[in-house]
């Protein structure tokens, strides 16, 4: 948690400053735009809006009424503070720094909102955060557990791409959003265990 508050700190201040990540931010989206290509902007096109807003409310949702069917309260708590509340923070934070959006002639999306940190990217880090570290805990094998966090891991890289790739974010905006939704998910687990294991101590009493 502590170092997903300093690793954020850190990138912010490069951004605010236009360190030298502000013209690695330039490069890549330069290249991407120039470098697009329909047989890849279609599925970027659906990833992206399949995270959006509503996509992980609907995701979120899903995985709720499993966690209530499950009878796994602790979880669905998680769940249900991790997405809402990091979507509301992430809001807090893009009107903090006011960071503009890439800019180009001919747009394959046009957004009026603010760049830094990525809300796609912030969604997918919790939802998909909450599912993996939910298998970890519940799957009997290892192997199955890797999977769960390889799949995770490759779904938030796969929507960071997406928003960089279509020109709706730099890449300092998604790697912000994956470490401050690794903070908050570290926040809401953390407090949900802990929450779980004072309850079975006053059980055990």
């Amino acid at each position: 948690m502590m170092i997903a508050a300093a690793l954020f700190g850190n990138l912010a201040a490069d951004v605010v400053s236009h360190d030298d990540i502000t013209e690695l931010d330039a490069f890549l989206a330069d290249w991407f735009h120039s470098h697009k290509h329909s047989i890849w902007t279609d599925p970027m096109l659906f990833i992206t809006h399949t995270h959006d807003v509503l996509g992980v409310c609907i995701m979120a949702s899903a995985l709720g009424l499993f966690f209530y069917l499950k009878k796994a309260r602790y979880w669905l708590i998680c769940l249900m503070l991790a997405v809402p509340g990091g979507q509301l923070l992430n809001v807090l934070l893009k009107y903090i720094f006011q960071r503009a959006r890439p800019s180009f002639e001919e747009p394959l999306l046009t957004l009026s909102t603010y760049s830094f940190p990525s809300g796609h990217t912030l969604g997918a880090t919790v939802f998909y955060g909450v599912l993996a570290a939910y298998l970890v805990c519940t799957l009997p094998r290892w192997n199955a557990r890797i999977l769960a966090v390889l799949f995770a891991c490759t779904m938030v890289g796969l929507v960071a791409l997406s928003r960089v790739y279509l020109g709706a974010h730099y890449l300092s905006d998604v790697l912000g959003a994956i470490v401050e939704g690794c903070g908050w998910l570290a926040v809401c687990i953390t407090g949900c265990s802990t929450l779980r294991r004072r309850r079975d101590a006053r059980i055990g009493e």
